[in-house]
């Protein structure tokens, strides 16, 4: 199911014996597009200090009661390596952090999550060897990006600017992020619109701008987003028909290998 990253801030994060804290903002992958870590503010468990926390630690997420539970403890969360979550988060961090907990890292795989679509195949055992082959290969630093930095960037259109992106709409599953909330209030008022992050020609980190080779009318009358309602199959087939894209979830392929080994598309009209 697709989640609204709005929604699941000040959700409660829960470890074996107490209660953590509560999420404040996420840390998404420019590359893959996929949520890497929830931010996660410890209060007084911890003078206040912010944690990574990774979904590949979920035991469960209880969407009725609004809280995630991790598979660990929270001595475990305390010893954790300090990461400054307010600057850039480098690979040596990350190598520290999966380190200390045990966990294979995500990066240096053919999938979102090392080998496989899901936080949880890294679990599955028979990747490490795998991943160090790909790992000496691709070591460089991550691209990694606060979810509320990107929340407010301006979407360019090919002619004109279209609007800015507003939310973003992740699967519960994968933690990729399916599609880019644009708001286009300034030009019509009350509309907002998905984009799949994966249709960008390009992002200006330093312009804090989203560059799409669609054009504002494709935009204006593409299928509406009502944010009040979940997005259902139907729509999203309306969405991609609309744009001429192929489907990700066509002949049973990851949702990401289909999105990048079919990136070309009708893109404006």
């Amino acid at each position: 199911m697709l989640r609204s990253l709005k929604d699941l801030e000040r959700y409660t994060v829960s470890a074996t014996d107490g209660e953590l804290g509560t999420v404040v903002n996420f840390l998404l992958d420019d590359q893959s597009w996929t949520i890497r870590y929830l931010i996660v503010e410890t209060g007084g468990f911890l003078d206040g200090r912010r944690v990574l926390v990774s979904p590949i630690f979920f035991r469960q997420a209880d969407w009725l009661t609004r809280r995630f539970h991790l598979a660990m403890t929270m001595d475990k969360v305390k010893h954790s390596p300090g990461v400054d979550v307010d600057q850039p988060v480098s690979r040596q961090h990350e190598q520290d952090y999966y380190g200390y907990y045990g966990y294979p890292h995500y990066w240096g795989g053919e999938a979102l999550w090392g080998m496989g679509a899901y936080p949880g195949s890294l679990l599955a055992g028979g990747w490490d060897e795998a991943l160090a082959v790909h790992s000496s290969r691709t070591s460089g630093d991550p691209h990694l990006r606060s979810a509320r930095e990107v929340q407010g960037y301006d979407i360019q259109g090919t002619d004109e600017a279209i609007g800015h992106v507003e939310d973003f709409l992740v699967d519960d599953e994968t933690w990729a992020v399916r599609y880019l909330a644009i708001d286009t209030s300034n030009w019509w008022f009350g509309k907002s619109v998905l984009v799949s992050p994966h249709w960008a020609s390009r992002i200006s980190w330093e312009e804090s701008k989203v560059y799409v080779d669609m054009t504002r009318k494709a935009i204006k009358d593409s299928p509406e987003w009502n944010a009040a309602a979940p997005v259902n199959r139907e729509y999203e087939a309306r969405l991609y028909d609309y744009y001429g894209r192929p489907v990700y979830w066509a002949d049973g392929e990851s949702p990401y290998v289909a999105e990048l080994a079919h990136p070309a598309g009708v893109l404006a009209r």
